[in-house]
């Protein structure tokens, strides 16, 4: 996981070969910043600087970035900060305590820092799962509002969560076998299996079937199909099923036997 996404807008974001070389090079000048003052400050508020140092290269959410910036924080309080100054020799035994600390924290530090934006992602994720169910439920509210129009929103926002390459809806009263299905539950079976989503991803052979239903008949099908393999969440695929769901009182009217075009 990189720290791309969490650029603004606009703003192109640095390659982890950048950050990798500001996570190598940081230490360098923090610990030589604090090698002019070493005298007033004790090697353990400066260890604590130089874990504030991991902690700021950590934030761009790169895990390499991160453990650089960490090893490298240990080798230059070495050599800056720990006697024989300006060797990798530590005669201390306190001192060597303290460089071996100092590595495995700032590690931890950036495993947190990941964590925590990972947990941010997925708030993130989530509320926009919540905006998009409720903006269709808003349309689907509008009496006068075409079903090909709410049909074509709900597909829209199918493969935006599901980030795959097409969706549409076809009404239809009988679904084809050769397709893998979405289930309700958000498992996906396909030829009578349940397809290991989490590991191989949706079908790419065929496509992904998402039955619409009004009680026990089928009024329709949302078809997904993807060039490459993805690999959505059961909480997204069960999302997906709860967009579909908001179709079913459009469709209400309409005859699933009908020929009519894609939506």
């Amino acid at each position: 996981m990189t720290g791309r996404r969490w650029f603004p807008d606009g703003v192109r974001p640095p390659s982890r070969a950048v950050l990798v070389l500001v996570a190598a090079v940081v230490p360098v000048v923090v610990a030589g910043a604090l090698a002019g003052v070493r005298d007033a400050v004790p090697p353990t508020s400066a260890c604590l600087v130089l874990v504030a140092a991991v902690v700021a290269v950590a934030a761009a959410g790169d895990r390499a970035a991160g453990l650089v910036a960490a090893v490298s924080c240990g080798v230059w309080f070495d050599y800056f900060l720990t006697r024989p100054f300006y060797s990798l020799t530590i005669r201390d035994r306190d001192n060597v305590e303290i460089t071996v600390l100092l590595v495995l924290i700032g590690a931890a530090v950036s495993e947190l820092a990941l964590w925590g934006r990972r947990q941010q992602e997925r708030a993130s994720r989530r509320e926009g799962y919540l905006d998009g169910v409720i903006e269709v439920a808003g349309l689907a509210a509008v009496r006068d509002l075409p079903a090909d129009a709410l049909c074509a929103r709900v597909a829209e926002q199918i493969r935006t969560v599901l980030d795959v390459t097409d969706c549409h809806f076809e009404p239809v009263a009988l679904l084809d076998p050769r397709h893998a299905v979405l289930e309700p539950d958000g498992t996906v079976v396909w030829a009578g299996h349940v397809v290991d989503v989490d590991r191989g991803g949706l079908p790419v052979m065929e496509e992904t079937t998402l039955p619409v239903r009004r009680g026990p008949d089928l009024v329709g099908q949302f078809v997904i199909g993807s060039v490459a393999a993805t690999y959505p969440t059961v909480e997204q695929r069960r999302v997906c099923v709860l967009l579909a769901e908001q179709v079913v009182p459009v469709l209400a009217g309409v005859d699933p036997g009908e020929q009519r075009p894609r939506w």
